[in-house]
């Protein structure tokens, strides 16, 4: 089984970024207690101040699909949902490299 990984940009509505960050942030702190959970990075850019770029990798496609269905993750949503304007996600297989 391959691993699954994804860049995720996150639009947040005008003057919410922190918010959403924060919010974020929280869901990468409890994500280091799931096995399956191999990176969760939160990043901003100094360019783009209304966006939040989340880096991911799992041990699978199914266990990120399975971690959406968890009730923590699902009450992050729902409290980030009005903080977002948009989300684009790149789906990628990582092959290697330092940290995973």
């Amino acid at each position: 089984m391959s691993k699954y990984g994804a860049y995720v940009k996150f639009t947040a509505k005008s003057g919410e970024r922190q918010a959403l960050a924060d919010i974020l942030l929280e869901a990468a702190a409890a994500a280091q207690t799931i096995a399956d959970c191999e990176i969760y990075i939160i990043n901003v850019s100094d360019d783009e101040p209304d966006a939040i770029w989340v880096t991911e990798v799992w041990s699978s496609a199914e266990a990120h699909q399975a971690s959406l269905s968890q009730p923590e993750t699902k009450e992050s949503i729902s409290r980030a949902m009005p903080l977002i304007a948009g989300v684009e996600s790149i789906p990628v297989m990582p092959l290697g490299g330092k940290g995973l």
